[in-house]
Protein backbone atom coordinates (compact mmCIF):
# COMPACT_ATOMS: atom_id res chain seq x y z
CA UNK A 1 0.00 0.00 0.00
CA UNK A 2 2.75 2.41 0.99
CA UNK A 3 4.75 1.56 -2.13
CA UNK A 4 1.72 2.23 -4.33
CA UNK A 5 1.22 5.69 -2.85
CA UNK A 6 4.90 6.54 -3.27
CA UNK A 7 4.87 5.25 -6.85
CA UNK A 8 1.73 7.22 -7.75
CA UNK A 9 3.12 10.36 -6.13
CA UNK A 10 6.34 10.03 -8.10
CA UNK A 11 4.39 9.42 -11.31
CA UNK A 12 2.29 12.54 -10.69
CA UNK A 13 5.37 14.68 -10.03
CA UNK A 14 7.03 13.44 -13.23
CA UNK A 15 3.88 14.06 -15.25
CA UNK A 16 3.50 17.60 -13.97
CA UNK A 17 7.17 18.40 -14.46
CA UNK A 18 6.88 17.36 -18.12
CA UNK A 19 4.25 20.07 -18.66
CA UNK A 20 6.66 22.87 -17.84
CA UNK A 21 9.63 21.27 -19.54
CA UNK A 22 10.66 23.04 -22.69
CA UNK A 23 13.05 21.44 -25.12
CA UNK A 24 15.77 23.50 -26.77
CA UNK A 25 13.80 26.39 -28.29
CA UNK A 26 16.47 27.07 -30.91
CA UNK A 27 16.08 23.58 -32.32
CA UNK A 28 12.30 23.81 -32.21
CA UNK A 29 12.27 27.17 -33.94
CA UNK A 30 14.57 25.80 -36.60
CA UNK A 31 12.27 22.85 -37.11
CA UNK A 32 9.27 25.16 -37.32
CA UNK A 33 11.07 27.33 -39.86
CA UNK A 34 12.09 24.28 -41.90
CA UNK A 35 8.44 23.25 -42.10
CA UNK A 36 7.27 26.67 -43.32
CA UNK A 37 5.65 26.39 -46.72
CA UNK A 38 5.09 22.65 -46.52
CA UNK A 39 1.84 20.90 -47.27
CA UNK A 40 -0.04 19.62 -44.24
CA UNK A 41 -2.54 16.75 -43.94
CA UNK A 42 -5.34 18.89 -45.36
CA UNK A 43 -3.46 19.47 -48.60
CA UNK A 44 -3.21 23.21 -47.99
CA UNK A 45 0.08 25.03 -47.86
CA UNK A 46 0.93 26.67 -44.57
CA UNK A 47 3.34 29.43 -43.69
CA UNK A 48 3.06 31.53 -46.84
CA UNK A 49 0.66 34.33 -45.95
CA UNK A 50 0.49 36.46 -42.82
CA UNK A 51 -2.56 34.73 -41.33
CA UNK A 52 -1.44 31.23 -42.27
CA UNK A 53 2.11 31.89 -41.05
CA UNK A 54 0.88 32.84 -37.58
CA UNK A 55 -1.41 29.81 -37.48
CA UNK A 56 1.32 27.51 -38.81
CA UNK A 57 3.84 28.82 -36.29
CA UNK A 58 1.25 28.57 -33.52
CA UNK A 59 0.60 24.93 -34.32
CA UNK A 60 4.33 24.15 -34.52
CA UNK A 61 4.99 25.96 -31.24
CA UNK A 62 2.11 24.08 -29.61
CA UNK A 63 3.44 20.74 -30.85
CA UNK A 64 6.93 21.57 -29.59
CA UNK A 65 5.87 22.76 -26.12
CA UNK A 66 2.33 21.77 -25.18
CA UNK A 67 1.57 18.29 -26.52
CA UNK A 68 2.96 16.52 -23.45
CA UNK A 69 0.14 17.96 -21.32
CA UNK A 70 -2.64 18.74 -23.81
CA UNK A 71 -2.23 15.83 -26.28
CA UNK A 72 -1.55 15.62 -30.02
CA UNK A 73 -5.21 16.23 -30.83
CA UNK A 74 -5.84 18.79 -28.08
CA UNK A 75 -7.75 16.05 -26.24
CA UNK A 76 -6.12 16.74 -22.90
CA UNK A 77 -3.99 14.49 -20.76
CA UNK A 78 -2.41 16.07 -17.70
CA UNK A 79 -3.74 19.43 -18.90
CA UNK A 80 -7.31 20.20 -20.00
CA UNK A 81 -8.92 19.42 -23.35
CA UNK A 82 -8.39 22.36 -25.74
CA UNK A 83 -10.40 21.14 -28.73
CA UNK A 84 -13.01 23.91 -28.30
CA UNK A 85 -11.02 26.41 -26.25
CA UNK A 86 -11.73 29.20 -28.76
CA UNK A 87 -15.42 29.01 -27.90
CA UNK A 88 -14.58 29.81 -24.28
CA UNK A 89 -11.66 32.27 -24.52
CA UNK A 90 -10.52 35.00 -26.91
CA UNK A 91 -7.02 35.01 -28.42
CA UNK A 92 -5.98 37.69 -25.90
CA UNK A 93 -7.27 35.65 -22.97
CA UNK A 94 -5.47 32.55 -24.23
CA UNK A 95 -2.26 34.54 -24.69
CA UNK A 96 -2.54 35.71 -21.08
CA UNK A 97 -2.95 32.14 -19.85
CA UNK A 98 0.01 30.92 -21.91
CA UNK A 99 2.17 33.85 -20.78
CA UNK A 100 1.34 33.82 -17.08
CA UNK A 101 0.29 30.22 -16.51
CA UNK A 102 -2.77 29.16 -14.55
CA UNK A 103 -3.53 26.38 -12.10
CA UNK A 104 -1.03 23.62 -12.81
CA UNK A 105 0.10 25.18 -16.08
CA UNK A 106 3.48 26.91 -15.97
CA UNK A 107 4.06 30.40 -17.37
CA UNK A 108 5.71 30.40 -20.78
CA UNK A 109 6.65 34.09 -20.77
CA UNK A 110 10.42 34.14 -21.03
CA UNK A 111 10.49 30.61 -22.50
CA UNK A 112 8.61 31.53 -25.67
CA UNK A 113 8.76 34.76 -27.64
CA UNK A 114 5.76 37.08 -27.64
CA UNK A 115 5.24 36.20 -31.32
CA UNK A 116 5.18 32.48 -30.49
CA UNK A 117 2.70 33.04 -27.67
CA UNK A 118 0.46 35.11 -29.96
CA UNK A 119 0.71 32.46 -32.68
CA UNK A 120 -0.37 29.71 -30.26
CA UNK A 121 -3.16 31.93 -28.91
CA UNK A 122 -4.51 32.72 -32.37
CA UNK A 123 -4.29 29.07 -33.44
CA UNK A 124 -6.11 27.89 -30.31
CA UNK A 125 -8.70 30.70 -30.50
CA UNK A 126 -9.77 29.29 -33.89
CA UNK A 127 -10.66 25.98 -32.20
CA UNK A 128 -14.41 26.35 -31.64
Amino acid sequence: MKKSIIFLSLLLVLSLSACGKSSDNNNNQGAANNNAGTTGNTGTTTGQTGGNAAAGNGEATFKANCVSCHGNNLEGAVGPNLQKVGAKYSADEIAGIVSNGRGGMPAFKGQLSDADIQGVAQWLAAKK
